[in-house]
């Protein structure tokens, strides 16, 4: 089927920047076959999109999904002690409340114009399947999972930050880690769901689970993820112990590359940032839990300027409870402004990061985070009519500028999750009915 998208106001985010007040989008089945100014000249299903802003659909780089259950305690604490108060309640996590607080989130995600999620799970209570409940909570909803199978193996006997009875043995994370890049990881072009490999913190992992889960993953041909630089106290802790930052820490083990991306990336010198750059390693900033949590801003300016990818992350819906990736665009500006004034971040830029330079910090810029003929069919189709947009004139200001608009259409793969606003692919109050049950059970 074709699908026609026309009179709509189009940010491309292609490497020329095109854009066009007016103009039209082709979808053939799950993928971009035209764009460009004016109506289409072809047959097809026509959606007059008026008023309305075509993007690439945003891609999440970072979030804990299973923190949706969550959600509100600790709300004054610092890093480390949000961490101890809350790693003894996700340590009765199970499949279930796994999998209604991953679909809760995901449906909030695509609610607010994400049409890919990467989701860093590393909590694995006994007994309980945890990225099972990932996998079906992704299918469930319709978006596109990297699923990044985290680990943690230092517990507080050694010197880490969680319980002794919340860490793995390095064997377990490791075999634990093979066994779903083996049963889910799908290199597909098209593929909805991919696997990475994801040690948590050098303040929760050990040095031999990070080397050997940087070799397993590049045995495997999957993408590498943990958290780094994301406070004081973890940079202070890394040089006590090691002698060096974590940046270098990081680069001395075989982490740094353009098969990894890095959480957070708050406290980074200048030689951190431009090692970064040249390895071409991603940041997934999080600039609403940064903020949450009083972890400081990270120096997005200089890492776009070194070259380093950077791309948008919600972050765990326990340190950021809106849980939304739209605003993020928004957050992300104010946050490089206040860091280093007006020019530190335009609004074009911030849609960079969270369309292609997420797709970057995946791998997926092939296939995703632009319009253009070819690439996939993710789109979303923001609905600036009404008041909150009347009179501004340039409906990109409109998006990062102003509150997230509602959707008139989310596409994954040319297929609709979302449409007038309402989720399409599953029950709104059902969802939030489970979510609530779940966390009750929780706590």
């Amino acid at each position: 089927m074709t699908l026609i998208l026309e009179n709509a106001a189009i940010a491309s985010v292609d490497a020329d920047g095109a854009e066009h007040r007016s103009g039209h989008v082709v979808i053939d089945g799950d993928t971009i076959t035209a764009v460009g100014p004016g109506p289409a000249g072809v047959p097809g299903e026509r959606l007059d999109a008026a008023g309305c802003l075509v993007t690439p659909g945003l891609v999440n780089t970072h979030h804990h999904l299973y923190q949706w259950a969550t959600r509100g305690l600790a709300a004054d604490a610092t890093l480390f002690e949000w961490l101890v108060d809350l790693y003894p309640v996700w340590k009765r996590l199970d499949a279930g409340i796994t999998h209604a607080a991953a679909t809760a989130g995901m449906a909030h995600l695509a609610m607010t114009g994400c049409t890919t999620v990467a989701d860093h799970h590393y909590v694995f209570p006994q007994d309980s399947d945890q990225i099972e409940a990932l996998v079906a909570a992704t299918n469930r909803i319709g978006v596109r999972a990297h699923l990044v199978r985290g680990s943690m193996d230092r517990g507080e006997s050694d010197g880490g930050l969680p319980p002794d009875n919340l860490v793995e043995t390095t064997e377990a994370a490791l075999l634990g880690t093979e066994a779903a890049i083996d049963a889910h990881h799908d290199p597909a072009r098209n593929s909805r769901i991919r696997i990475a490999a994801g040690p948590c913190s050098p303040f929760s992992v050990s040095e031999d689970l990070m080397r050997q889960a940087a070799d397993l993953a590049r045995r495997k041909g999957v993408r590498l993820h943990t958290h780094l630089a994301e406070t004081l106290d973890e940079e202070e802790q890394c040089v006590a112990e090691n002698g060096c930052t974590p940046a270098e820490y990081a680069d001395k083990l075989g982490w740094l590359g353009d098969d990894v991306w890095l959480a957070h990336t708050v406290h980074l010198n200048g030689p951190a940032i431009r090692r970064m750059g040249a390895t071409r390693t991603g940041s997934a900033h999080c600039p609403t839990s940064n903020g949450r949590l009083g972890t400081g801003i990270a120096p997005v300016r200089d890492l776009l300027d070194a070259g380093a990818p950077v791309g948008l992350g919600v972050d765990g819906a326990a340190s950021n409870e809106s849980g939304g990736l739209g605003e993020e665009l928004h957050q992300a500006l104010l946050q490089a402004r206040q860091r280093g004034g007006p020019t530190a971040l335009a609004v074009r830029e911030a849609l960079w990061m969270g369309t292609m330079g997420g797709a970057r910090c995946l791998g997926r810029d092939g296939e995703l985070g632009s319009i253009e003929p070819g690439k996939l069919a993710d789109l979303a189709v923001w609905n600036l009519n009404g008041l909150r947009y009347a009179g501004i004139e340039d409906p990109l200001a409109a998006l990062v500028l102003g509150a997230t608009p509602p959707l008139k259409l989310l596409l994954v793969g040319g297929r609709p999750v979302v449409a007038d606003g309402e989720l399409r692919t599953d029950d709104e109050t059902a969802i939030a009915g489970e979510l609530a049950a779940a966390s009750r059970r929780l706590r």
